[in-house]
């Protein structure tokens, strides 16, 4: 018998035999039920089939090393014939709810922190004694940090989840503590500090918020994995809802800035320091697919280079996550001068983020038991769309409606992209697995955080007479109608077979051979 420590099986010492039936299976097989990788037929080596056969490559040099460490295994413990799929015991802990409750938690506190001085974007000007669109680049410098550090985020997130979770931990708390100390510095303090430290928690962000996809693959079965993407994914937003409703309370005047920074730093101490205390990976395998091969990053990005499917979702992600970004920044901006105060453009903004929450708390279950991600994507990008086109008009409404058209608006919006937001990621993790999660979650949000930043400064660029963005606005529901058509042509044109859920088939395939 191989042997076991503390219930841990390496699954190093899987059979020959396993491996090729997880790694390699029929072409039928593939074809017709998705259970897993096809091995390449004779036609498709004389076609040239390049990113598949780079991928086979990659897998196959990965048994090879795979099948030399069990020999080595078998040999040392004399030679008993036990299979590891006979071995490993699959099972999910309880722990994992530690590191889901930190990683939540990190995410709701650096979109607060992303969103610190937006909301308040008047005051913070006169205390720093500058203007406006200078404040609004302490929440784009913010955005364009997670594109700097991306590359950097892959590798880290290779890693596992821990070394990500702890390294975004340490750069809250820095990033925090320096922002205040540029806040409490003289009478109008220095904004240049104010500005490090705000990159420093831009550089945080990625390390968490690229982060769920990876956590849920490792600690999570497919039962859950969608909705444990949703919480901690959303967790961001909801951090950003939480800023917006509640720093204008805070501040009522430019001297009040200084005091606002020092409880946002206190609350970002609190949430990050338990970090450093969770388990790094659950003792023995949740599932098969956790415990699959993955292929490297190099070999990973090029293959998704080549990936139809990939586009289509990457890109219509990219543009409507840079628009949240750039509609949450601005939209004290766009509310203020049609009479709206601080307060209510507050609120509107915590409608777009609450509701938006409770949409994606009811669809994520259901999207995780019937496994309808295409289904929900055709449905919920056009009323995305159509929001972006819709609120082209709404701020001009406050004098015959009141408030009600930015609210229902804003409502609208949220419940349709925070019920896309998992859908995407998880869908991107299953078309492409064994490519490990981060590399395509961690690829998607750093798209949406650049274009985010570009389309707050293009929107402030836009400013009309009195301060009106209505040219921002229609700027903004251009590109969201644009995007609309792409990810409804998936399965089309003949690719259906395209879209088969490798990572469920491969969990499924592991259970029918387990009886």
């Amino acid at each position: 018998m191989a042997r076991k420590e503390d219930g841990l099986t390496s699954p190093t010492t899987q059979s020959t035999a396993d491996e090729k039936e997880v790694l390699t299976p029929n072409n039928d097989a593939m074809n017709t039920t998705g259970t897993g990788w096809r091995k390449l037929s004779e036609g498709d080596e004389r076609r040239g089939a390049a990113s598949g056969e780079e991928m086979q490559i990659e897998l196959n040099e990965t048994v090879a090393t795979t099948r030399d460490t069990a020999k080595k295994v078998d040999a040392g413990s004399g030679g008993a014939s036990v299979s590891a799929a006979e071995m490993v015991e699959y099972k999910v802990y309880r722990r994992r709810w530690f590191g889901l409750v930190q990683l939540t938690l990190l995410n709701v506190i650096v979109s607060w922190d992303w969103l610190t001085f937006s909301p308040v974007a008047s005051h913070a000007a006169r205390y720093f004694s500058t203007d406006e669109n200078t404040i609004n680049w302490l929440s784009t410098a913010f955005l364009f940090a997670f594109t700097a550090i991306t590359p950097l985020v892959i590798y880290v997130l290779h890693l596992g989840p821990k070394p990500s979770i702890v390294t975004s931990a340490a750069l809250i708390l820095v990033g925090n503590w320096i922002r205040y100390a540029g806040c409490h510095s003289g009478e109008k303090g220095l904004f240049g500090v104010v500005m490090f430290g705000q990159i420093l928690t831009g550089l945080a962000q990625p390390f968490v918020l690229a982060a769920p996809a990876r956590y849920s693959d490792l600690w999570f079965t497919n039962r859950g994995r969608v909705a444990a993407t949703a919480l901690t994914s959303l967790a961001n937003p909801f951090g950003a809802a939480l800023g917006q409703l509640i720093i204008p309370f805070w501040v009522e005047g430019p001297g009040d800035v200084s005091r606002m920074v020092l409880y946002v730093s206190v609350i970002s101490t609190v949430c990050a320091l338990p970090a450093f205390f969770i388990p790094a990976r659950p003792p023995t395998p949740v599932a098969p697919s956790s415990q699959t091969p993955k292929l490297s990053l190099i070999s990973s990005v090029k293959f998704l280079l080549r990936q139809t499917e990939f586009y289509l979702l990457f890109v219509p992600f990219a543009i409507y996550v840079g628009l949240f970004n750039s509609i949450s920044s601005l939209l004290n901006q766009v509310l203020l001068p049609h009479g709206y105060n601080d307060e209510e453009a507050g609120i509107a903004g915590a409608l777009l983020i609450v509701v938006g929450l409770v949409a994606s708390a009811i669809t994520s279950p259901l999207i995780d038991k019937y496994k309808s991600y295409l289904l929900a994507i055709r449905f919920a990008v056009p009323i995305v769309g159509l929001c972006y086109l819709v609120f082209i008009w709404m701020p001009g409404t406050r004098d015959s409606g009141g408030v009600a058209g930015p609210y229902v608006v804003m409502a609208t919006m949220g419940a349709a992209s925070f019920s896309l937001v998992p859908v995407v990621v998880e869908f991107l993790v299953e078309l492409t697995h064994p490519i490990s999660p981060e590399v395509t979650s961690t690829l998607a949000w750093s798209g949406g955080q650049v274009l985010g930043g570009i389309f707050i400064v293009v929107s402030g660029a836009l400013k009309g007479e009195g301060g009106k963005m209505e040219r921002a606005l229609v700027f903004h529901a251009v590109l969201a109608m644009v995007a609309v058509p792409l990810p409804l042509c998936l399965g089309c044109f003949g690719r259906g077979e395209k879209l088969v859920l490798r990572r469920v088939r491969s969990d499924e395939a592991e259970g029918e051979k387990r009886g």
